[in-house]
């Protein structure tokens, strides 16, 4: 099903983080490629981190919209985004951004979309879009039973959670809770937007591993639950760094190597990198790892690094700070593992090129993910101590189980079983998602 020759005009306002601008930008070439005419509306800053990947294809019916936030002394124009953020300032950035509002409402009346379409934290948006008539959907862009859990923990019920295999160590409970206290959005926010949703809520997953959660979360907020699928990036190959690392793993044999990532805006402690680079020294098995240090933090990879590290690991390893196309190594025939903090776009990726999971969750949303790798058997935790610390020991071991014993033969199994189920389904859960889009606009 598509709309009727761009006839259907969506504004789309994800917060202010590359892991929800991202898949809100795949969401919309979907929809385009069904004759939706896309509004992305973000911040300057944001807007020019993504222009790179709206292609020819897409340049006419993706059009990018500017939201100004109010100007702080504090929060400069280039802190308009939670990348290199310090993390002190997050909170100054999501009461920025809800005092756009009035921006955000005169973009509504001069735009005059059919829809809206927002993120987790934004009741705000909904309630600019219901003044005008015009209906507003949540996107939420975590998984099924992350949603239900962190709902069903708010409820203060005390009811146990229907599903045991996703749960969380007491670490992990406490540094939740820390990160609660600190993110972007409160509980209220949270209920709201979820309540001011039109009929649906679109989450960023895919039935066929999730489907049980997907029903439950349909009971706790009474509506239906629409999955958009796995919506990974297309990678293309763009500079010579990109080429040096294909061919750096041209050179590996088939399943022989990890991809070591911990995300866009996730950094190691100093004690982490050292237990991270000893397991995979300890492996004996062939790696890429990219290393992010925060902005403005001057240290090279060779001084982060355990003394003597690169010359001992040598051809082996490949060590590369900033960024690296994550989906074009993932789908690279020599990849066998994915050292993962288990993000949801990780896992989505991991799921739709069969690569199995070595799980390392760091926070937030990840252990939680990282509880599911397990359940549905497409990959392995490796365990930490009764404090929450990472054993190299441990990490050595789980690779060497995922990529090279036999007992890890299922997880291998299981992942490419997955993979092919899900890309057997093409685009059919954007098809579902268009039916209700339409069908929401026509009723409006």
């Amino acid at each position: 099903m598509e709309a009727k020759k761009n006839n259907i005009s969506v504004l789309m306002l994800p917060w202010l983080a590359h892991g929800h601008i991202s898949p809100f930008l795949e969401l919309a070439k979907k929809l385009t490629n069904r004759n939706f005419h896309i509004y992305m509306c973000s911040t300057p800053i944001n807007l020019s981190s993504i222009k790179k990947n709206i292609t020819k294809k897409y340049c006419e019916s993706i059009e990018l919209v500017e939201l100004h936030l109010p100007s702080l002394p504090n929060l400069p124009p280039h802190y308009h985004t939670t990348n290199g953020l310090p993390p002190h300032l997050m909170n100054t950035l999501k009461t920025a951004f809800e005092n756009a509002s009035p921006n955000f409402s005169k973009i509504l009346q001069t735009l005059k979309p059919d829809l809206v379409i927002y993120d987790y934290n934004q009741p705000w948006a909904a309630d600019s879009a219901s003044s005008v008539n015009i209906p507003a959907v949540q996107f939420l862009t975590f998984g099924a039973a992350v949603v239900s859990l962190a709902i069903h923990m708010s409820d203060d019920t005390e009811d146990k959670f229907p599903f045991p295999e996703i749960y969380l160590h007491e670490y992990e409970m406490l540094s939740l809770k820390e990160a609660i206290k600190e993110a972007p959005g409160n509980k209220y926010s949270f209920d709201e937007a979820i309540r001011l949703s039109r009929d649906i809520i679109l989450v960023k997953t895919c039935r066929d591993f999730e489907g049980k959660y997907i029903d439950y979360l349909s009971n706790l907020v009474s509506k239906k639950i629409v999955p958009v699928g796995s919506l990974v990036q297309e990678s293309i190959a763009r500079d010579d760094h990109d080429e040096e690392i294909i061919q750096w793993l041209d050179k590996k044999e088939k399943c022989s190597t990890v991809f070591v990532s911990f995300g866009s805006e996730y950094f190691l402690s100093k004690e982490d990198i050292f237990a991270v680079a000893r397991g995979l020294e300890r492996s004996k098995v062939n790696f890429i790892w990219i290393i992010r240090f925060p902005q403005g933090e001057r240290i090279s990879i060779r001084d982060a690094l355990p003394e003597g590290y690169l010359e001992r690991v040598g051809e082996r390893g490949m060590v590369i700070e900033g960024w690296a196309p994550q989906a074009m190594i993932l789908q690279h025939p020599s990849l066998g593992g994915f050292v993962s903090h288990c993000g949801w776009s990780s896992f989505m990726e991991s799921m739709k090129f069969g690569v199995p999971i070595i799980a390392m969750p760091m926070h937030i949303d990840q252990p939680m993910n990282a509880r599911l790798v397990e359940y549905i058997r497409m990959g392995v935790e490796a365990a930490r101590d009764e404090d929450g610390k990472l054993q190299s020991e441990e990490i050595a071991n789980t690779i060497r189980k995922v990529l090279v014993e036999e007992s890890g033969e299922d997880v291998r199994n299981k992942a490419k079983e997955l993979s092919e189920k899900v890309n057997a389904k093409g685009d059919e859960e954007i098809d579902g998602v268009v039916e209700e889009l339409v069908s929401l606009c026509s009723n409006k």
